[in-house]
């Protein structure tokens, strides 16, 4: 499984910040215009806080999920979400969980 969430992690950059960047070429960084964007119908509104609530979501799953397990850098997950999403944030916080299980159970992988 961590290869698999390995693959999700670069997916979860790449897809999201394939349509970011060439965005922030276009506007600059506006905090405005990204705003304005990302809230202009109804359908992308209903995306933007279906996204929002999943990522409040996440960070709670990862703070109570990581200190449980005592996953060390279970932080990183929540830099990674709101650096780049939930697209990112989950599978790398899956992909910490996996290798900190293994480490811990080594006969089990």
């Amino acid at each position: 499984m961590k290869y698999f969430y390995g693959i999700l992690c670069f997916v979860g950059i790449a897809l999201p910040y394939g349509a970011f960047i060439p965005w922030l070429f276009e506007n600059g960084v506006n905090l405005f215009a990204l705003i304005s964007a990302a809230f202009s119908s109804q359908i992308s509104t209903f995306a933007w806080l279906d996204v929002i609530v999943s990522a409040v979501v996440l960070c709670g799953f990862i703070i109570v999920e990581g200190k449980r397990l005592g996953i060390t850098k279970w932080w990183l997950a929540i830099v990674g979400t709101f650096s780049v999403g939930v697209s990112f944030g989950l599978p790398l916080f899956l992909l910490l969980r996996e290798v900190h299980l293994e480490k811990r159970n080594p006969n089990k992988s």
